[in-house]
């Protein structure tokens, strides 16, 4: 479909007016105009566009100085939309510098690292089971020192819209010889006495809470930062396997940054079906939340064979090649390498299949920073700031003598 005079000269006030440098060629007819210069230092959210070297690009999803000419590509952030300006002027071109940057808002703050408060920069996170179901029970404060980030399982839905609560299980304090809300809020503060950071996790396999409009997405973010205030939690984990609205939860988290502040860790344990196109809603999410999201620790288990990055074949579970393959996906569509964690149970108890030797993860780690130590899957790049391992639970490992801890937790210290 051509466009009509009119809407091209429309186009082309609108660029000046917002300060784009437009050339025109010598010879007949327009020239695609240039959009407004790029800014390493602009925040760009997909939609956006911006000019480099003589060409249009159009963002994908939210970045900050990730240069256009070579960040775009089938698997990058950044489209080529071609030629802009002129190709073959009679006298070089003025170049005019934009008057005013890109239209869009960044969001309130625009780091170019995830906040992650003192998390190393390869951390080993592990769930703590609010219940009993024949795994270890703990009280929180016997958690193993090898875990770094400790996600309590879980917040509670409640009859409002959106808003969370938090009770200790009767069952697991029956198994602990009693626990009150005063030893777990002090439990979390000896945790913190070691370096450890404790988060609420909202969701899990029975878990109905919904975020789908504005009102709660208010709620969400009051009462999660409530729970925040009341017991000591460092920030959240989005664990809710039965769907969510990637808008009215990014909504929702931003709000709570807004209200908790910049080391707010924000974490999400998508399963791996929602993690396979940018198009589904956990991916829109991670990306739509990209300069405040810490970690998106996907689970590699209970999925069966799945398709990887490379889109040629499917992996089975159970494997190095299914990480491997699967996280790949993650990097090459969006995510910065310390913003995706392999998944995995710490037991064949502790899931339904895909089960695999802590061995296994280190063998998947090695191959994703380095580039060594792959199966038959070679990713396209090394990812030297993949950012650790999670395990479904903390009480299933203790149960299976902490051989997934003690295996991968020293191995993350020797990664680059």
């Amino acid at each position: 479909m051509k466009r009509s005079r009119s809407v091209v000269l429309a186009t082309v006030a609108a660029l000046v007016a917002g300060g784009a440098a437009v050339y025109f060629s010598g010879t007949a007819g327009a020239a695609v105009a240039c959009a407004p210069a790029w800014s390493a230092t602009q925040v760009y959210v997909g939609g956006n566009s911006a000019s480099q070297n003589g060409h249009n690009y159009n963002a994908k999803w939210w970045t900050q100085n990730e240069s256009p000419a070579t960040h775009s590509g089938q698997w990058d952030v950044w489209a080529d939309a071609g030629s802009c300006g002129t190709t073959t002027p009679t006298t070089a071109p003025t170049t005019t510098t934009p008057t005013t940057a890109p239209t869009t808002t960044p969001p309130t703050t625009s780091p170019t690292t995830s906040p992650s408060g003192t998390l190393p920069a390869h951390f080993l996170t592990g769930y703590w089971q609010n219940f009993y179901n024949g795994a270890a029970a703990l009280k929180l404060a016997a958690v193993p020192t090898n875990y770094d980030l400790i996600a309590v399982a879980f917040a509670d839905a409640t009859s409002t819209p959106g808003a969370v609560t938090f009770t200790l299980d009767a069952g697991l304090a029956g198994q602990v010889g009693g626990y009150t809300d005063a030893q777990f809020k002090a439990d979390i503060a000896t945790l913190h006495s070691r370096g450890k950071k404790v988060i609420i996790s909202v969701g899990g396999e029975k878990g109905t809470v919904s975020v789908a409009d504005s009102t709660a997405a208010t709620n969400f973010a009051n009462s999660v930062y409530s729970l925040m205030t009341a017991y000591g939690f460092d920030g959240v984990d989005i664990d809710l396997e039965n769907g969510l609205n990637s808008t009215w939860m990014a909504s929702a988290l931003r709000s709570l940054r807004t209200k908790a502040g910049a080391n707010l860790i924000i974490t999400m344990a998508p399963q791996t079906i929602d993690m396979q196109s940018t198009g589904s809603s956990y991916f829109a999410l991670a990306l739509s939340i990209k300069d405040i999201l810490t970690v998106v620790h996907t689970q590699y288990y209970n999925s069966g064979s799945m398709l990887g990055c490379d889109q040629m074949q499917a992996y089975s579970q159970g494997t190095v090649n299914f990480l491997t393959a699967l996280a790949c996906i993650q990097t090459q569509n969006g995510l910065r390498p310390d913003q995706v964690s392999l998944g995995l149970p710490a037991s064949s108890s502790a899931a339904g299949g895909g089960y695999q030797s802590p061995a296994n993860v280190n063998a998947a780690l090695d191959c994703l920073a380095r580039g060594t130590n792959c199966g038959s899957f070679q990713p396209p790049a090394t990812y030297p700031g993949i950012r650790g391992a999670m395990t479904w639970s903390i009480n299933w490992d203790v149960t299976n003598g902490n051989s997934f801890a003690n295996t991968v937790k020293p191995h993350l210290s020797t990664l680059p």
